[in-house]
């Protein structure tokens, strides 16, 4: 028998039995489809969360404030010995930190802003013209406050994209303008290039930067800072520049013992190491889910096929007696697993990446994989092989005179 005829006798045994058929790929489909969604919405989450860090600034180091042993940030307790302009004008100083390229103290605080009848809550940051290269903001309209601004507390703010489109208008550039921040107006002189929402990131987009002088004679007060951003001459240089952070602040808080700082350094590097064993440990879950999908997809296969073999005995038989060879028996069974496998994974291919095309939200999306595309439709080709094996070569066995006798 030929190889054609083989494949003939089991597309037409595939078609008489068109449910059998289809339940049997049911298992398959979704294996290959959640092994196309679950590596692509992985690689999403990847890409996307590299983009927030890379927000962060290159060679960036937030140093931030927080209670020994406990939380960084504003939720740091009574006992954190709090951020001053001193702990800033000291990493600045090239003599303690001569791996420090640039430094920029921050104070925040979240307000009411309004132009006209619109109004919405923003986050307002006072810092020095170093904090835009620290923080990667980029100013796509207008220009970024200076060190004169800073200097006399000029009255002035650069807004972030959807506090423009929010208060202005969608698309507008209100250079020149003024919004109200607690009743006192700025002058807009910049608008920042969008970022988009970050996953676990404040939205920074909604922010209105502004001269630190101007904040906290306005705002905050000349009290302590929330956080300050110091930016490493190189990348090459940024353990250096934390040692010498490190160094500097132990002294100024009265540090004996490193596992009990009252403050906390965060660096890009740090966060992308940390998304890299993140990932990993995400990567292999995604792969168990998607391995146990396609082996109760094969063990259904083994099943069917099973069954298949059964009701077909006595066809087996005939076929046997007639001058068919076990290999024939062997290669159309073989054949039909193959054909439901592969069909079954293109199926699931298909829904897989149409899964993927689903807007998800906050920017968030999924992106496939070219290589998982390409090992989904292998391992459907192996799983027909492997797991209708068995029943294949059952049936192969059979000894025509039993095939015959069986009702």
């Amino acid at each position: 028998m030929s190889s054609v005829e083989i494949v003939r006798f089991a597309v037409r045994a595939l078609l008489a039995n068109r449910l059998r058929s289809l339940l049997t790929m049911l298992g398959i489909i979704i294996g290959i489809a959640a092994v196309i969604l679950l590596t692509a919405l992985g690689n999403g989450a990847a890409q996307y969360i590299q983009g927030q860090i890379s927000g962060l600034g290159a060679n960036s180091i937030t140093v931030l404030a927080r209670a020994p042993g406990g939380t960084a940030g504003a939720a740091a307790g009574a006992s954190a010995r709090p951020l001053t302009s001193g702990d800033a004008t000291a990493i600045a100083d090239p003599q303690g930190a001569p791996d420090v390229g640039y430094v920029a103290p921050v104070v925040q605080s979240s307000s009411t802003v309004a132009a006209g009848p619109n109004s919405e809550t923003a986050t307002v940051i006072g810092s020095t013209p170093q904090y835009f290269p620290g923080s990667n903001t980029v100013v796509a309209a207008g220009r970024a406050y200076d060190e004169a601004d800073v200097a006399d507390g000029r009255p002035v703010a650069v807004i972030g994209r959807t506090v423009a489109d929010d208060l202005y208008g969608v698309g507008s550039t209100p250079l020149g303008r003024s919004l109200l921040v607690k009743g006192v107006p700025l002058q807009i002189i910049g608008v920042l290039q969008a970022k988009g929402q970050g996953g676990g990131f404040a939205n920074p987009d909604s922010n209105v930067l502004a001269p630190i002088t101007t904040v906290q004679s306005a705002f905050t007060g000349f009290g302590n800072l929330n956080q300050i951003v110091v930016g490493a001459r190189a990348s090459t240089t940024q353990n250096a520049a934390e040692s010498e952070i490190y160094s500097i602040l132990d002294r100024r808080h009265g540090i004996t013992n490193p596992n009990n700082r009252d403050y906390q350094l965060i660096s890009s590097a740090q966060l992308a190491q940390v998304l890299d064993q993140t990932l990993s440990t995400f990567s292999l879950l995604l792969a168990g889910i998607a391995g146990i999908s396609l082996l109760v997809g094969g063990i259904g296969i083994t099943n069917i096929m099973l069954v298949s073999v059964t009701e077909r005995t006595r066809e087996i038989g005939i076929r046997k007696a007639l001058g068919a060879p076990p290999s024939a028996i062997l290669g159309q069974f073989l054949v039909e697993s193959t054909i439901l496998s592969v069909l079954a994974g293109l199926i699931g291919v298909g829904i897989g990446v149409a899964g993927t095309l689903i807007p998800l939200p906050n920017g968030f999306r999924a992106v496939v994989v070219p290589a998982a595309v390409v090992v989904a439709v292998v391992v459907s080709i192996v799983i027909g092989v492997f797991f209708g094996g068995y029943p294949a070569r059952r049936a192969a066995r059979l000894r025509p005179i039993e095939a015959l006798r069986r009702e």
